[in-house]
């Protein structure tokens, strides 16, 4: 199948970021579907997870800190699976430096195993080698698809897992879109597992 042809859902998760003692945890959820080669508006999924008593990387990005009592009673990942489940089980996946979301869904769904990975990171550094960074924030800015993100996801900034889903996948759209991918299989994209 065309990648333009099929449906992805993008995913983003925001971590606590390791700390000695404490594995990286996410305490939040976002997903945006892409279907036919474009972002599906009103598509989005997005959740606290919740994170009991533990301590935060003090590098880690989001909003946590101003949020952390609501962090104490949302939903855990396994509670959100019926909703989830909707979203993810048979489809190919996306996500930005994807090893994150991997290695998160792996431990929280182990029979659960995305079909394939596209990888936006591995396909930014294929198709703009030049661009000082891939971080996905740099990447939107420098490809002019940042009032994209916003307009789809009016009031979020970057570092909130529904705005770096969406901005993911306004990236992933755009790559799409480029003549040289336009025809490519799903499978054929570079770096796809």
């Amino acid at each position: 199948m065309l990648a333009t042809e099929s449906t992805i859902p993008v995913i983003d998760f925001e971590t606590t970021g390791t700390v000695p003692g404490f594995p990286d945890e996410p305490w939040q959820i976002g997903i945006v579907l892409l279907r036919n080669g474009h972002v599906v508006e009103n598509s989005s999924y997005t959740s606290l997870l919740r994170v009991c008593d533990r301590p935060f990387n003090p590098y880690a990005p989001g909003r946590h800190a101003q949020i952390r009592a609501s962090l104490y009673t949302a939903p855990t990942l396994h509670d959100l699976w019926p909703e989830l489940r909707r979203h993810l089980q048979g489809n190919a996946l996306a996500a930005h430096n994807a090893g994150t979301e991997k290695k998160i869904l792996s431990h929280a769904f182990p029979l659960h195993r995305a079909p394939m990975w596209v990888d936006t990171l591995k396909l930014v550094r294929v198709a703009y080698p030049h661009l000082q960074t891939h971080k996905l924030e740099d990447v939107t800015r420098d490809l002019g698809l940042t009032n994209r993100a916003v307009s789809l996801a009016p009031g979020l900034e970057p570092h909130d897992a529904l705005f770096d889903a969406v901005a993911c996948a306004v990236l992933l759209e755009h790559l799409l879109a480029q003549p040289a991918w336009r025809e490519l299989e799903l499978n054929a994209l570079p770096g796809v597992r």
